[in-house]
């Protein structure tokens, strides 16, 4: 008989680093979760590593505040932006090697890899959006229709496209390939600090300086959730990578952890003093880490409820206390897929069991759905085989046409 396991506790502070002289602006983990990198406004680069014993590196080299970090999917190197308009990209060891290149002509608000970490993504003050190559670093296109600061741009998960959120109250969704802007979401009481795909590339998040968080369908182009939770400007959100799970950082002092599914309020964390800047879920979701204007970074374990199968199969689970209470508008439910589907069982520690023929059967519902989950991602990349086929013919029929035009009029 499989025997159910449910385990109840709150995300757990495991460790702070304290190294800045100012606001912490940013944070990232590595992809083996040995290294977290952070920016500050004292326009350093540090990097914390996580055995005990190995002391941080710090990475001087930019000459103004350092606004955004993030490491390449190898963790070979650290991508920092900063107010001194330029870029750099280091190795993370001590040596500290880094080349430097001018991005653009105002302040670099934001960096990030792409999935493949063949090209960076650059967001200013200069009202512009630039992809680069990470090797040489040479420009490849600029993105130009925002007509304010751009605050943060993002590769979706499969890089085809690029999301930004700008002070002049939009989000862009852009295509990386036709170089257009596909879409604009529209923010009326405020504007987005920061703007993220969820894993599934279905749905972005946008933190938002009128304190609210907003989930948007990038397909259908609705609002599919919208949190009033904070009680001050949101600075930084992230999607934990199994996707059912989003963490906001607020000038409140508060971290929230938002359960999409449900579409409420799971935990509310305090531990910094002032504003929390900055939230990442390491890739792996097993820890998160913050930062703020306290100049502390912390390092805090998820503790994600869940309920485990003795045959090893897993499902995520989530409780809360009884004053909580629903706290997300929601337009239409969360989409389900292969990165968020969950099943929600009701068990209590003190049941001592769950009866064979109830654990058989949700064991085959979990077979099920992951059969299903399968079928859906299967579908999704035919779709995207097929639009790309018929993409093709249409350009090639385009040239054929223009080239019986040409011989025509010759």
């Amino acid at each position: 008989m499989s025997n159910l396991l449910l385990i109840i506790s709150d995300p757990t502070l495991e460790r702070h680093f304290k190294g800045h002289r100012d606001t912490v602006t940013s944070v990232d983990f590595s992809c083996n979760m040995k290294q977290i990198a952070t920016g500050s406004m004292d326009s350093c680069v540090m990097i914390w590593n996580m055995k005990p014993q190995m002391r941080a590196y710090r990475f001087d080299g930019h000459k103004d505040a350092v606004l955004s970090v993030h490491f390449s999917p190898s963790g070979h190197l650290v991508a920092s932006a900063s107010r001194d308009k330029t870029v750099r990209l280091w190795v993370p060891s001590m040596k500290a090697e880094s080349t430097v290149f001018r991005a653009h002509t105002a302040t670099v608000r934001s960096v990030n890899f792409s999935g493949d970490g063949q090209t960076l993504v650059t967001a200013s003050d200069d009202k512009t959006i630039k992809v680069w190559t990470t090797h040489r670093q040479k420009f490849l296109f600029s993105l130009n229709q925002h007509i304010n600061w751009v605050r943060c741009a993002k590769f979706s998960p499969d890089d085809r496209l690029i999301v930004s959120s700008s002070d002049d109250k939009t989000i862009k969704l852009w295509d990386k390939n036709s170089r257009e802007c596909i879409h604009s979401f529209y923010e009326h009481a405020g504007y987005a600090n920061y703007v993220d795909f969820h894993p599934s590339g279905t749905c972005i998040a946008a933190a938002s300086t009128d304190n609210s968080v907003k989930v948007w369908d990038i397909r259908s182009h609705k609002m599919l959730q919208h949190y009033q939770v904070h009680s001050g400007v949101v600075n930084s959100l992230s999607f934990h990578p199994a996707g059912n799970f989003l963490i906001t950082a607020s000038s409140d002092s508060t971290m929230k952890v938002l359960d999409l599914v449900e579409g409420k309020l799971l935990y509310t964390l305090h531990g910094h003093q002032g504003p929390v800047t900055c939230v990442a879920f390491s890739r792996t979701g097993e820890y998160f880490s913050s930062g703020g204007s306290d100049e502390q970074v912390m390092v805090w374990k998820s503790n994600f409820d869940c309920v485990e199968f003795s045959d090893g199969v897993r499902l995520q689970h989530k409780t809360a206390s009884s004053s909580q209470t629903p706290t997300a508008t929601s337009t239409t439910h969360f989409p389900l897929n292969s990165h968020t589907s969950v099943l929600r069982t009701q068990s209590h520690a003190s049941d001592g069991g769950v009866p064979p023929g109830l654990a058989n059967t949700l064991e085959h519902i979990i077979g099920q759905l992951d059969i299903l989950t399968q079928t859906v991602s299967i579908l999704e990349q035919r779709l995207t085989l097929t639009e790309d086929k018929l993409k093709e013919c249409l350009e090639n029929q385009m040239e054929i046409g223009l080239h019986l035009q040409r011989s025509e009029e010759a």
